[in-house]
């Protein structure tokens, strides 16, 4: 399935659907798909299907408020939660990862573990904060605050199995990327992330 999904964004118009789905907080409709990429809602709806059926994007139902249909039931899409990776010949670095992370949390080693990471941040460090946390996968926005949200969390799956130990270790790891022109919490939210960004010179 993971082959299959990675080959399903090769064709450049259902890449820039996928894109413009996942970029966005909310699920999206056909018509918002559509008119987003410019192309017929037939032609996004083709393309939406098929990644549903690769598994990159999940589907659900909600009434629609306001404009042609009102009130109907409205098909909407949203990023999968299922990850895919495709490795030739086979690796399983999730394995090595997960054995690691529990030897750290049974060692109590978790200060060294903190350091390293921000070591590893500042080797990371270069450039615009947005750009750079874009290019390692973070998904980065600007909330209504000023702040600096992360729409992914690269860890996600290993975030879920040790969460003290591997958001402690973003946390570590993003506050070595950037200066100290900003402020690096903890702030989880449903979604994302659990680290916020924000500028010293927005906070009051």
């Amino acid at each position: 399935m993971s082959l299959e999904a990675v080959g399903a964004l090769r064709e450049p118009v259902r890449r820039a659907v996928y894109e413009y789905v996942v970029a966005r907080a909310e699920p999206v409709s056909r018509n918002e798909a559509a008119e987003a990429v410019g192309i017929g809602r037939t032609l996004a709806a083709f393309h939406l299907d098929k990644l549903a059926e690769a598994g990159l994007l999940e589907t659900a139902y909600a009434p629609r408020s306001g404009g042609p249909g009102a009130g109907r039931p409205a098909k909407l899409y949203r990023r999968s939660a299922a990850e895919h990776a495709v490795t030739l010949p086979p690796r399983d670095y999730r394995l090595l990862a997960d054995v690691l992370a529990a030897a750290v949390e049974r060692s109590g080693v978790e200060p060294a573990v903190h350091a390293a990471a921000r070591e590893v941040g500042a080797k990371l460090a270069g450039g615009e904060v947005f750009e750079r946390l874009g290019t390692l996968g973070y998904e980065p926005f600007v909330d209504a605050d000023r702040t600096i949200r992360l729409r992914n969390c690269p860890f996600h799956a290993l975030a879920q199995a040790y969460p003290a130990l591997v958001c402690g270790l973003n946390l570590a790891l993003l506050d070595g990327l950037v200066d100290d022109r900003w402020d690096v919490r903890l702030d989880p939210g449903p979604t994302g992330c659990c680290v916020a960004i924000q500028s010293k010179d927005n906070q009051d």
